[in-house]
This record gives C-alpha cells, sequence and structure tokens, in this order.
C-alpha cells in the first residue's frame, strides 16, 4: 500500500483546517484554556520546537528541557567552583551542599518524608532497579511477583530472584492492558513467601499508558510483601504524592521529567526495606572504612556508610545534580496538575480522532491497544496502523514515514515484552520454542513466530505539547486510509 506523502500537505490549508478543529476541541473542552501558560512557556523556553518545524511526540523516551534550565546550570557552573564531594575542602563542601539540597528538593517534590524515604542517586531508573535486584534478600521461600506489563529493567529482577531459589510468578493481563485484579488478588491472597518476597509493578506503562492501580501497594504490604513501583513512565505528567501511598521501593529516571540532566536518576527508599537490603561488593563512596590486611577470605573487612551514601557506588555526578533541582522547580514551577490536565485533554481528543479514522472501506485505519477511554490510563498510546484488507503495515514503515516529516514518535516493543506479548496475541508455545531454538537476532526471533510483527508505534505527550502536535499526528496518520 502507500505510505503516507513525505511532504507537509500546503501550509495554508493545512492551517486553516487545524485552526477550525482547535476551535471545536476547545468549545467541547473549555477546561483547556486554564493550561495556556504552557503555550507561553513553550514560545519563551522551548523555541525551537516550532523554529525548526519539529513535532515532538516521544515525552516517554525523553522529556525536552527547557532554555532556562540550561542557562542557570551553565551560569552556576561558569561562576563556581566544584570539586570530588568525598572531602571537606572548600570546593567538596560546596558540591556536597548542592547534592544534599537536590536530595531535599526530590523528597519535597514527592512529598515524602525525609524520615521514612532516602534519596540514592544513580545513572537512571534501571540503575535504581539493578540496586534493589541484586541486593534484595531473594532466597528459597521467596516469592517474587512481577506483572506481564513491566519493563525489562523491571523483569531483570526475575534473574537474581530465580538464581538465590525464589519462585517467580507473573500477573497476567486483561483484554484491556490493564492488570487482572482477580489473578493478582490470589496471589497476594496466598501470601508473602517464608523469606522476604517482593512485588514489582510500574504505575504507568511504558506501552500502552495503562495506568496501574496504587491501592495494590497497601494490600500487597498487608500480606508482607515489600513492594517496587517504576514510576519512570508515571512521574513527568502526574503527581505522585509519597505522603498518601507508601511503597517501599520506587525508581525514577529525571531525564524523564525535564529533559536534562540525562545521566541520573534515582531510588526512592524507605530506610526500614533499606535495612533489609545486602549489598554484594561495595565501591569507593559506599564504605566508612575498609581493610586489606584484616581479609582472610571469609567474612568481611568493610563498613558500609549508613544509607544513602552505601548505595551510591562510586562518585555521584555531582556537577550534574544541580541541574536536578533546578528541573524540579522548573517542573514544579509549571504544576504537575497543569501538565496533567492538558496531555490529558489532548490524549483524549487524540484517542477519538484516530479511532475515527476509516478507509473508503470501512475499516480502522489504526488499532489503538489498551484503552480507548481515559479511565486510568495516562498520556502514551501505542497503536499500529492496518491497511484496506485490515493486515498490520510494518511499523518501522510508518517510523520512517514520520520521519521523513520531522514527527518525531518511536517504533518497537519498548522494552516491555510482556505488554507487547498481550497486545498482539503471541503464542507462548511460540515464543518458548524460539528460545528453545536459540533464536540470535530480531529477525531469527520474527521468524520463529511466524513473521508477526513485534510491536508498533508510541505516541506520548509532555509537558508542552500542545494541540497541533495532535493535531499533525493525526493528519499524518490519515495519509495510509484509503
Amino acid at each position: 500500500m502507500d505510505l503516507p506523502r513525505a511532504e507537509v500537505r500546503d501550509s495554508a490549508e493545512f492551517k486553516e483546517d487545524m485552526g477550525e478543529a482547535l476551535k471545536r476541541f476547545t468549545t467541547s473542552s473549555p477546561d483547556y484554556a486554564d493550561t495556556d501558560l504552557i503555550d507561553v512557556l513553550r514560545r519563551r523556553d522551548y523555541a525551537r520546537l516550532d523554529e525548526l518545524g519539529h513535532t515532538y511526540l516521544d515525552y516517554t523516551g525523553g522529556s525536552l528541557y527547557a532554555e532556562s534550565q540550561v542557562q542557570e546550570h551553565l551560569d552556576l557552573l561558569l561562576h563556581s567552583v566544584f570539586g570530588n564531594p568525598h572531602s571537606s575542602n572548600p570546593t567538596s563542601s560546596a558540591a556536597t551542599h548542592l547534592a544534599e539540597r537536590a536530595r531535599e528538593d526530590t523528597l519535597r517534590f514527592f512529598h515524602a518524608d525525609p524520615r521514612e524515604y532516602a534519596v540514592i542517586f544513580t545513572q537512571n531508573a534501571s540503575g535504581a532497579l539493578k540496586i534493589v535486584a541484586e541486593s534484595y534478600p531473594f532466597g528459597p521461600g521467596s516469592r517474587l511477583l512481577l506483572t506481564a506489563d513491566n519493563h525489562n529493567s523491571v523483569n531483570g529482577l526475575r534473574e537474581f530472584a530465580a538464581a538465590k531459589g525464589a519462585s517467580v510468578r507473573y500477573i497476567p493481563l486483561a483484554a484491556d492492558m490493564r492488570l487482572d485484579g482477580e489473578s493478582l488478588a490470589s496471589e497476594l491472597a496466598a501470601g508473602a513467601g517464608s523469606a522476604p518476597s517482593l512485588l514489582a509493578y510500574p504505575a504507568q506503562s511504558n506501552f500502552s499508558g495503562v495506568q496501574h492501580d496504587l491501592g495494590w501497594i497497601a494490600k500487597a504490604q498487608e500480606k508482607g510483601f515489600d513492594v517496587l513501583i517504576d514510576a519512570a513512565a508515571f512521574a513527568p505528567t502526574n503527581e505522585l504524592r509519597l505522603d498518601m501511598v507508601h511503597p517501599d521501593f520506587i525508581d525514577i529516571s529525571f531525564y524523564k521529567m525535564f529533559g536534562y540532566p540525562t545521566g541520573v536518576g534515582c531510588l526512592l527508599a524507605r530506610y526500614d526495606a533499606l535495612k533489609k537490603l545486602v549489598r554484594p561488593w561495595y565501591a569507593g563512596g559506599t564504605v566508612a572504612f575498609a581493610s586489606v590486611s584484616a581479609f582472610s577470605g571469609r567474612g568481611t573487612a568493610h563498613r558500609l556508610f549508613d544509607a544513602p551514601f552505601a548505595f551510591e557506588d562510586g562518585t555521584i555526578d555531582y556537577l550534574a545534580l544541580p541541574a536536578v533541582s533546578i528541573g524540579l522547580r522548573h517542573l514544579g514551577g509549571v504544576g504537575v496538575k497543569t501538565v496533567h490536565k492538558r496531555v490529558m485533554l489532548l490524549t483524549g481528543w487524540l484517542v477519538q480522532a484516530l479511532t475515527d479514522l476509516r478507509h473508503q472501506n470501512g475499516g480502522p485505519v489504526c488499532e489503538i491497544y489498551g484503552p480507548n477511554n481515559l479511565e486510568a490510563r495516562g498520556a502514551t498510546l501505542l497503536l499500529n496502523v492496518r491497511d484496506p484488507e485490515g493486515r498490520l503495515v510494518d511499523y518501522g514503515a510508518v517510523q520512517r514515514a514520520a520521519d521523513a516529516q520531522n514527527i518525531s514518535v518511536r517504533s518497537g516493543c519498548h522494552c516491555n515484552p510482556g505488554a507487547r506479548e498481550a497486545a498482539l496475541h503471541m503464542d507462548p508455545l511460540l515464543l518458548k520454542e524460539s528460545f528453545t531454538h536459540r533464536a540470535q537476532s530480531s529477525e531469527e526471533f520474527l521468524e520463529s513466530v511466524h513473521d508477526r510483527l513485534d510491536g508498533g508505534v508510541r505516541v506520548s505527550l509532555g509537558i508542552v505539547s500542545n494541540f497541533a502536535d495532535v493535531y499533525r499526528f493525526v493528519d499524518f496518520v490519515r495519509g495510509f486510509s484509503m
């Protein structure tokens, strides 16, 4: 079939059509006017988007930074002197002060009691998850409950758990890509094991945008489980209040929240939960003291610092941490509630507009995986384009066509194989066979599951998304209709 036109249609015609659509949208969604300050922010701090003609719809992949964030950080670096914080000299003390401020700012942003939660700085959310994975005291009698909807960085916990003799169970997804509540309730009712046990699930799916009930946190804890919440896709456009829910571990990537800096994330962890963790090694920055001569091959000859420092291997990215504080102030100044209101109104319009697109024979132009409404979903959606006969169009071709129009979306399985397999109804037996026969490449894997697509196109909204962004994407997808 023909792909969407590589060139944008006549600018005047496009703007006229979009203008009419915007009028209808704002009439039906008057609350959108409450978010007008985001348009001001976009013109002032993100002008490069429109100056360069970008339609950015990959906020779950990474948010965008404001010019003011970079400038404030640059000014700080140019007019200060900072040294490695593992010392008490003046430059080290200056860096330590700003690192501790970033911890305080992070706790404040998430409404976390500093007496209950620690902030452990990591490279990203995956680094935060690895700390839990390698240090959690899994053993025979432990239970690890994972949900089929999890990022691979969460799925990776199973490798450590299984190696230590724990049982690993997956909670399946229902037809609408939500958790099968009965299955989860049944697993929790069975109770935690005789050894420490853990439930891990995302607050919001990075694949479908489904938001999973945070009420499961308290229910699991009542049954003796510790709970890990993956908040990487949730935190950028939703308020996470740790004074209202109290998961034991939460992973965060700051660049997904406000774009800059990259390479810094954190693990928010309850002090009581951190006491259970057993670090498999130590590094510079994590130990109060260590000995070579006292080490006999048995026992330990080192003493870890208290949390959070016992979990921060090596030197933290002390020059980037001031930018975390700057970014948190920036997002806080806009208001997460304001961002949430805007992106959800736009998501509602986008879902409906895409659903309404039809081929000449009446068949749908695209399929959206997950909820077709706004109930318990975020501003991320996963879709595939279908041809007039209902066949899936290669998402790689859709990606390339979007690239040609300067539209940034993301395609693939998005590191979430469980959600992919549920959405695309992939046969578990064929999947098992593919690993039995040791498929070594993506191409071999796809061939082994009968050439099925292994993902789709993901569209996600964020801090400065506007109506023009979603309208242009719908106009792009309309190019597939025949």
